[in-house]
Order: C-alpha cells, then sequence, then structure tokens
C-alpha cells in the first residue's frame, strides 16, 4: 500500500513525532520500492529535517503557513482560502501517484478532504485532539466533523477521550478506532553517568527535580507547577523543557514574573526546546503535567513511565486512561496546586512506594504502547478497510 501522510506544521509536536513512527515502516527499503510513503507538509521547519533523519520522506507543498489556527472564526477561514487552492491542486495530483491518502492534522483534513474527494483516493484522519469548544472555535468544530463523517473511510482516535469527544461533537461511531500512540522503549534506556554529567551541568545534583515537559502555553499549566513549588521544601526545584509557540510569549513573560513574585530564581530553570527528552527525563526525580483542559493522549506521561520516573498527571482526558493512580503513577485535580503539592511532597518523603510506582510505570508502558505492537493494529485496521 502506497501511503501519501499529509501534516501541517513544520514543527515536531506530539501529533508529528507520532507520524514518524507511523511512517517510518512504509518507508524501509524506500530506493528499492519508489514512492511506497511520502509525507507531505504545509510548511517547512524543523520537522522535515527531523523526518529526514529518520529516512522517511518528504515535500514541502506551500512555502507561507496557513493562517488558520483552531480558535479561527468562519471569516478568518474564508480569508485563507486563497492559500488553499493551490495547495489542494497540488496534493491531488501527487495523491494520484497514492492508494490512500493519511491527515494527521486537522488543517491536512481539510485538504485532504478534499484532495481525497478530486483524486478518487481514500481518505484516513488520525485524531490526535479532543474535538471541543474548549479547544476549537465552532465553526472549526464543524468543519472537521463534516469533513470526516463525509470523507474519511476511517478515524483513528489517540485515546477513548479523543473517540468520545469526536462521537458527542456528531463524528459518526461507524468509522473511529482508538489506537494509541507507539514508542521505541529503547529510546529511553539512557546511562548513568551521562545523566550524571547532566546534573552537574544543570546544578541539579542533590536537589529534588521535578521536571514540566511541554511547550509553554496557558491550558499547559506551567503556572501550577510554580504555586505548587511554592508550597514546597527549598530542596525542590522545577525544570521547563519547551518554549512558546502560536504567539504565546505573553505567557512565558508571566511565568517569569511569578517566579520572581514567589521568589524562586534559584528553584526553577526555563531549558527551552531541547532534543535530550529521555536524559533530562531520567535526571528528574518526579514528572508532572499539569495541563488545565482534558489532553487527548499525554505523551509525556508515557515517555517518563518508559524512563522509570514517577508521574503525577492532571485528571481529565487521556491522561486517565495512562495513569492508575497510587499503582503506576499518581493524578490531581487540574488546576489545583495545593494538591500537586502534596504529591511532590509524598514522593520526595516516601521514596520507596515512589520507586514501585515508577517501576509499575515502566513495565506498563512497555507493554502498552510499544511502537511495533500500535503499528501493527494501525497495518491491521488498514488493510481491513481498504
Amino acid at each position: 500500500m502506497r501511503i501519501l501522510f499529509l501534516d501541517q506544521s513544520g514543527k515536531p509536536g506530539g501529533a508529528e513525532l507520532c507520524l514518524i513512527d507511523i511512517a517510518k515502516p512504509y518507508c524501509v527499503g524506500f530506493a528499492s520500492r519508489r514512492h511506497r510513503a511520502l509525507v507531505g507538509l504545509f510548511a517547512d521547519g524543523p520537522f522535515k529535517d527531523l523526518l529526514q533523519q529518520n529516512n522517511i520522506p518528504v515535500e514541502v507543498f506551500v512555502t507561507q503557513a496557513i493562517q488558520v489556527r483552531k480558535e479561527s472564526s468562519l471569516l478568518q477561514g474564508l480569508k485563507s482560502l486563497g492559500q488553499l487552492v493551490p495547495l489542494i491542486t497540488k496534493v491531488v495530483k501527487k495523491a494520484r501517484e497514492y492508494d490512500l491518502i493519511y491527515a494527521n492534522t486537522q488543517k491536512a483534513l481539510v485538504v485532504g478532504a478534499l484532495a481525497s474527494f478530486f483524486s478518487c483516493r481514500p481518505l484516513v484522519y488520525h485524531l490526535h485532539d479532543i474535538l471541543s469548544t474548549e479547544h476549537f472555535s465552532q465553526t472549526n468544530l464543524r468543519i472537521a466533523i463534516n469533513l470526516a463523517n463525509r470523507f474519511a473511510s476511517l478515524v483513528i482516535a489517540n485515546s477513548q477521550a479523543s473517540k468520545t469527544a469526536f462521537v458527542q461533537a456528531g463524528g459518526r461511531q461507524n468509522i473511529i478506532e482508538v489506537v494509541y500512540n507507539g514508542f521505541e522503549t529503547k529510546k529511553y534506556q539512557t546511562d548513568e553517568s551521562d545523566i550524571n554529567k547532566l546534573q552537574q551541568q544543570l546544578g541539579l545534583q542533590g536537589k529534588f527535580v521535578v521536571g514540566h515537559f511541554s511547550r509553554l502555553a496557558p491550558w499547559k499549566g506551567q503556572h501550577i507547577l510554580i504555586d505548587a513549588l511554592a508550597k514546597c521544601p527549598p530542596e525542590v526545584t522545577a525544570i521547563f523543557v519547551g518554549d512558546a509557540l502560536f504567539g504565546e510569549q505573553d505567557y512565558v513573560q508571566k511565568l517569569h514574573q511569578q517566579v520572581a513574585e514567589l521568589g524562586l530564581e534559584n528553584r526553577v530553570k526555563f531549558l527551552g526546546f531541547r532534543s535530550d527528552i529521555p536524559q533530562l527525563m531520567t535526571a528528574c526525580d518526579l514528572v508532572a503535567h499539569t495541563s488545565t483542559s482534558p489532553e487527548p493522549f499525554g505523551r509525556v506521561i508515557v515517555e517518563a513511565m518508559l524512563c522509570g520516573k514517577p508521574v503525577v498527571a492532571a485528571k481529565a482526558g487521556g491522561a486517565m486512561e495512562l495513569v492508575e493512580h497510587g499503582l503506576n503513577g499518581f493524578l490531581v485535580t487540574p488546576g489545583e496546586p495545593q494538591e500537586l503539592a502534596q504529591v511532590i511532597n509524598t514522593c520526595l518523603q516516601e521514596t520507596e512506594i515512589t520507586a514501585t510506582i515508577a517501576n509499575n510505570a515502566r513495565t506498563t508502558a512497555s507493554r502498552r504502547f510499544d511502537v511495533a505492537i500500535i503499528n501493527q493494529q494501525i497495518a491491521q485496521l488498514l488493510s481491513q478497510r481498504f
């Protein structure tokens, strides 16, 4: 089966990292099986480089990013039509060289649906979002549901939470299946000497380190961890890995201001975007997930589990499908720094119990989310439907 994968982003987010794992098996021996798979992007950037590093063929279809966001209105969407028409034309032409169009994001769904119609190729939509008005404008929500219902032969949801939201918003129950994200477990096995060096470089030795790994955005809740940190003993330190996207620099300034007002300058480190995530997670004593709105899946939760680290996650959305409180992690009420601080202090004091929970997490994550098993599930769905 020859697949044309579509993605809107030039930057690697959770959906894009997932796409690498899905596309890679179709690109093995690409030189001898020409055009078996291609990833088409709607923006240039570091994601293209990452695909190429993984020997995945990639083509950037546009030179200017499409100026429509999840919260955009109908008028804003109409203004982007001038960009969409030439893009759709290119995708239609390219799609005719393939057997299947695989849309990995919402903008990819819009383009992929129309390309599917004009090229007479079936469409798969991989749903990485909770389709609700918390994250999308009413206009974009209706567009996504109507296009999926009308054009998609299969919708793959990354969690039961994403599937439930899709159906509640009007999506067809008979076209959607749940497949969790997959992970190469070997990537999360690290060398102890490397971790010690990293801790020295960052000045983390002798500290109880809480790590937060996500883009800096209000709904990701970095401010909640900062508030919780102020309620913890002085040896508790936080590192924030990730940077702002989509014009969220104001939030970053507010975070720095919050740190200063609470007198936490010596206990908080903003590390920006990093590529050494497994090493940084392993250097932590606890990984915190603090999203204020339901998370579709929670990729960093599984990554921390695979690193053998305890996780505390906001009790909502996909996180509740990954974490069993007190068994392989901790769950706290979203937006409650006091609860979060209590879990941090428990992990600081109850080291044996926390170590058992972390070991349980690594075992269950390795079993449930191994990329080979996940890719087999996707391949089976594709073979059944097409």
